[in-house]
């Protein structure tokens, strides 16, 4: 018997490689996929060899997210989000999002059950956001969720959402904080952590790049690749040793500006890193400073989600899957 699945969010860069990721599989978890549901603010592309549907829409709007459950999906992946620069600088549009958009779909699938029982998989991805300053040397999975934005405040909310709702048996969540993703492949987003894809990927393409912050900022990273493989893992994972604890710190890879930079230099030389132009922004420092640097995810580990385990794997990841395995 085929799988249903629901993909929110399915234009974005993650949201894409998922899609071409269960399509070039067939599958997930072994189980053929034979429907897909691909929503976003933009129609997003249908994969050949699937029935279903992609269309536009924002799950935010009264009436969406009840369409979004209506074929009653098994599987869902919540990705859809407004990113952590766009929300602190749009305040009520976080808010309605990121806030409002998930807890209409919860509502949604709790609707969809009162009907007749129905209890989907839920994947929802959260941030290392949801953690705020001051910062142990490496934060463990006992560290408490104290943002200082409004991204991380939404996705905190998302959290507790997330595990009540499966607390309360509507549906099976599971929830993991993404490490900041990097190489982003495409144009710059909204995001204030754009800069650690940036001076890598325009280096790589020849162009040159700005480094708003000094090389000393330390951050947490997997890559495009790492982050599919941890839905894809989430939504298989029997979830019954999370216990109430439904929201999981993704491993990752703590390196500073300069270990890039070095890792761009060793697999790309030095004509790469003299792209790099230094423009300090007093207001990206600010924000990256609240930052968290480093983790022990050692319950997600122990789970079987993994990451790389340097930056050089990672400018390969970008290679391999952007730049056709070689660089221009």
């Amino acid at each position: 018997m085929g799988m249903h699945v629901l993909v929110i969010g399915a234009a974005g860069m993650i949201g894409r490689k998922l899609v071409a990721r269960i399509a070039a599989d067939g599958g997930i978890g072994g189980r053929k996929v034979d429907k897909l549901s691909l929503v976003d603010v933009v129609p997003p592309e249908m994969p050949p060899g699937f029935t279903g549907k992609a269309w536009a829409a924002d799950i935010s709007s009264p009436g969406e997210a009840v369409q979004m459950v209506a074929g009653r999906p098994e599987l869902i992946f919540h990705l859809a989000a407004i990113v952590s620069g766009e929300a602190e600088a749009d305040f009520d549009k976080g808010y309605r999002i990121n806030l409002d958009g998930t807890r209409l779909l919860f509502e949604a699938i709790r609707a969809e059950g009162m009907k007749q029982p129905y209890m989907p998989r839920v994947v929802f991805t959260s941030s290392i956001a949801v953690f705020g300053a001051p910062f142990p040397g490496a934060i463990n999975d006992e560290f408490f969720t104290t943002p200082l934005t409004s991204y991380g405040t939404q996705k905190a909310i998302g959290e507790l959402l997330l595990a009540d709702y499966s607390r309360r048996g509507i549906f099976d969540g599971i929830g993991i904080r993404l490490p900041t993703i990097c190489i982003r492949p495409g144009k710059p987003n909204k995001a204030a952590s754009g800069f650690f894809s940036g001076i890598l990927r325009e280096p790589l393409a020849g162009q040159e790049a700005v480094l708003p912050v000094p090389d000393t900022v330390m951050h947490w990273h997997a890559s495009p690749r790492a982050a599919v493989g941890f839905l894809l893992h989430a939504a298989t994972l029997d979830t019954a040793p999370l216990g109430a604890r439904r929201n999981l710190t993704m491993p990752g890879l703590a390196a500073t500006v300069a270990e890039q930079i070095e890792a761009l230099r060793r697999v790309a030389g030095d004509k790469a890193v003299a792209l790099i132009k230094r423009v300090p922004d007093e207001t990206i420092g600010r924000i990256v400073a609240g930052w968290p640097r480093r983790f022990e995810a050692k319950r997600a580990e122990a789970l079987g989600f993994q990451a790389e385990k340097n930056f050089d794997e990672i400018i390969r990841v970008h290679i391999e899957d952007e730049l056709g395995g070689r660089l221009p």
